[in-house]
């Protein structure tokens, strides 16, 4: 299928020039920057309710307690002198009090190219890529399971697009690549295909070390300068409700002893795996973050940490998640004043329960990433590229976020809210006078190319020049981006005696075999 593209001249909103498309493609956008959210947060609790939901997640923790499937982490909890009954652990609220106390409230992750340090905390606010589905869609070739060759080419979207701060988990599973190995393509492919900040899965000893090992390649590090400063960071999920597997804590352990960042995420979908109300699914969401953020902080005082929410609702008709909702806005608003409460960065998402990238999808999504920005969310984790409620991840929806990440970054640009005697404009305002129009004055003259955004994948002419362009629609538009993109891509340079190196251990761990599965 052939996707009209159009040469029309666009211009540019704060990213220095005009450009027009030619065979040699450049993807016209805004600058690398991280966004720092300057207004208010949105708080639906008083005062009162944010201290009862905090006493109600207490109230797990020291009543009802949560299971931790790790020998490690019960052993420490007793010597913490926590409550261990076989693998339940209980905790008082003071001892969670001193634990949160020795968390960092901002930490600054620095990738093998430190001009995309990423900040986590402190107004500023980093877009992750889509991460983990299964399957991917695109308008081409529809839905299919997830493979190597579409897992590149969703991190060179990830590359290419400045509003995307973060590599996160696979933005597709490469199901075609042994699972005891694939982390060792992955993370490579990762690491040559982008200079961004990237994740690793706390999914067992080897494959944390590995990625441990491999980023510390990556950036040409010694050990102790990688265990210095955040190099990268995992997310780990507890098992709701109130439980704590093997894997994950495992992992989030090995990288807190080493300085990592982990961003500890319950994902409690009220009326299955947490109680219907919000009150109550945020509750139990905080408690289940909670008892892993002490833990961390008891083995390695001081680590970076993140708490995240993944509470949502069901459609009480087939049991199905859903995302987007306004359940959703609000438990993601609360969960951040309770972030604010304990001083932890929020991690939150931009998701959606639709299964193209349609209106459906696009409404959903930007009400998930209007609520991070009202929750005063730090990371948002599947900004760009999420169906499916995390079933499929698609390239057209990852360049149709893009233009929501970027409008969203443009919003909080200072020159918007400038209020200088030339901001304000009298004397532009005097010369045009009553009944007259600004487009040839020169204060819009000095100003046309960055006053205004210009978009990535919207069509901004009227519907007669549309239609004489051949009438493309947004889904067309951003298949066609994509494909450029990918076409056209170039790495990060990395100097080859590092590429070879850490080639080589990727070599190496295969002659090993990798981690043990169950295949």
């Amino acid at each position: 299928m052939e996707i009209p593209q159009s040469d029309r001249r666009r211009r540019s909103g704060g990213r220095g020039g005009n450009a027009r498309r030619t065979s040699t493609f450049r993807l016209d956008q805004m600058p690398w920057q991280q966004p720092v959210n300057t207004d208010r947060p949105t708080e639906p609790l008083d005062e009162d309710g944010v201290e009862a939901i905090h006493q109600g997640a207490l109230r797990i923790l020291s009543e009802i307690g949560v299971e931790f499937l790790n020998d490690e982490a019960l052993g420490l909890f007793r010597q913490a002198g926590c409550i261990v009954e076989g693998q339940n652990v209980r905790m008082d609220g003071d001892f969670v009090a001193e634990m949160l106390s020795r968390a960092p409230d901002a930490f600054t992750i620095i990738p093998r190219n430190p001009e995309r340090a990423v900040r986590i905390g402190d107004g500023h606010m980093a877009f992750v890529n889509v991460s983990s589905p299964p399957s991917s869609w695109d308008m081409i070739r529809g839905k299919r399971s997830g493979d190597f060759a579409t897992f590149r080419e969703f991190m060179m979207l990830t590359q290419a697009f400045n509003c995307i701060h973060v590599a996160g988990g696979y933005p597709v599973e490469p199901v075609d690549i042994h699972p005891s190995v694939r982390h060792l393509d992955c993370i490579a492919e990762k690491l040559l295909l982008t200079d961004k900040v990237v994740h690793a899965y706390s999914l067992g000893r080897e494959r944390v070390e590995d990625a441990m090992e491999m980023v510390r390649i990556a950036a040409g590090l010694s050990h102790a300068e990688f265990d210095a400063a955040p190099r990268m960071y995992t997310n780990i999920n507890s098992v709701s409700p109130l439980r704590h597997d093997f894997p994950m804590i495992d992992g989030a352990l090995r990288l807190a002893r080493r300085g990592q960042p982990v961003v500890v995420t319950p994902f409690t979908l009220a009326g299955a795996m947490a109680p219907v109300t919000m009150a109550g699914a945020v509750a139990q969401s905080l408690a289940e973050a909670l008892c892993a953020v002490a833990l961390l902080q008891y083995v390695a005082p001081g680590a970076p940490v993140a708490i995240g929410t993944f509470t949502s609702n069901v459609d009480m008709r087939t049991g199905a998640p859903a995302f987007g909702t306004p359940e959703y806005m609000r438990a993601t608003q609360m969960t951040g004043q309770l972030a604010r409460r304990y001083g932890l960065p929020l991690r939150s998402s931009g998701v959606c329960t639709a299964n193209i990238p349609d209106a459906q999808a696009m409404w959903e999504t930007c009400n998930s990433l209007w609520a991070a920005v009202q929750s005063g969310s730090n990371m948002v984790y599947h900004a760009a590229g999420w169906l499916e409620g995390g079933l499929i991840a698609s390239p057209e929806k990852f360049v149709m976020d893009c233009e929501v990440l970027q409008m969203i970054q443009r919003y909080f640009d200072p020159m918007l809210t400038a209020t200088s005697p030339d901001d304000i404009a009298v004397d532009a305002i005097r010369e045009v006078g009553a009944g007259g129009h600004f487009f040839g004055v020169g204060h819009t003259q000095a100003r046309y190319e960055t006053a205004f955004y210009a978009p990535l994948a919207s069509d901004w002419r009227n519907f007669e020049a549309w239609e004489r362009d051949g009438a493309v629609d947004t889904i067309a538009r951003a298949h066609g981006l994509y494909r450029q993109i990918v076409e056209h891509f170039t790495p990060p340079a990395m100097d080859e005696s590092i590429r070879e190196e850490l080639m080589a251990f990727v070599a190496q761990r295969k002659t090993e075999g990798g981690a043990p599965t169950d295949f």
